[in-house]
């Protein structure tokens, strides 16, 4: 039998709906992972779990927003009654408001930090004693390229995925005695509902691909597949890690 699987695997998934986070549930799914969704959008969630449950696989979504201490509350509750362990937690929950630094009304960029930093944070931290059962767990933070460096996607956007990829460092040296292992995957655009806005743009796509050494963008199924290598036990050895999904972009420079 191939180890390349997730077999028996629990696994927590958000932002799991749409885009990069359906893409990860469906790969888990056909690798033999039973996932736990969670997703904002309460009709869009149901169809994706209704559609992945009818072909067979072990799915159930429950539909809150993560930035919210009361729905994070609930949610550890339900999972904690669910199972007894977590195998694998994967933080995709994400947005952005592109504009200029100086453009932004304070609310729009806390509620980034609150969307895109804290609630993950707090996901990691009320997890661990689930993922601690597991003796084998597994965190897989979705952070991006704009930690990294500037690619004009709005400032408070690269500050909170920075900050994301330096928590998954911080964890994985905390947490490597509990058997947890912390790492984090940097997609460059990848043809979502987040990046449509962008990408429709003809002047801005040619850009972006023209700085792409692949010469295109990218695929949700292309960031899932390394999000899976990750959560599974060939990947046993690895932690700490920084993943980039960006065909080439942070190699080329000029």
């Amino acid at each position: 039998m191939s180890t390349w699987t997730l077999q028996g695997k629990k696994a927590l998934v958000t932002g799991g709906s749409k885009g990069i986070g359906l893409a990860i549930v469906e790969e888990f799914v056909h690798l033999g992972a039973e996932v736990v969704i969670i997703a904002r959008n309460e009709r869009d969630l149901s169809s994706v779990t209704q559609m992945l449950s009818q072909r067979g696989f072990a799915v159930e979504g429950i539909a809150g927003d993560v930035s919210s201490e009361s729905f994070r509350t609930e949610l550890i509750a339900a999972l904690s009654k669910k199972w007894d362990k977590l195998d694998i937690l994967v933080n995709n929950v994400g947005t952005n408001v592109r504009k200029k630094f100086v453009e932004y009304e304070q609310q729009e960029y806390r509620k980034l930090f609150e969307t895109n930093l804290f609630s993950l944070t707090e996901m990691c931290r009320l997890t661990h004693p689930l993922l601690k059962k597991s003796n084998n767990g597994s965190v897989v933070n979705i952070a991006s390229v704009a930690g990294s460096v500037d690619v004009q996607s709005g400032p408070p956007y690269g500050m909170t995925k920075a900050a994301i990829i330096q928590l998954t460092k911080h964890l994985a040296v905390e947490w490597a005695p509990d058997r947890i292992r912390v790492n984090s995957v940097s997609p460059w655009y990848i043809e979502t509902p987040l990046t449509q806005p962008v990408l429709s743009q003809p002047d801005r796509l040619k850009k972006i691909v023209n700085q792409t050494p692949m010469l295109r963008v990218g695929q949700p199924e292309e960031v899932a597949s390394a999000v899976a290598y990750l959560s599974m036990d060939k990947a046993s050895y690895i932690t700490g890690q920084n993943l980039n999904v960006d065909g080439g972009f942070l190699a080329k420079g000029l």
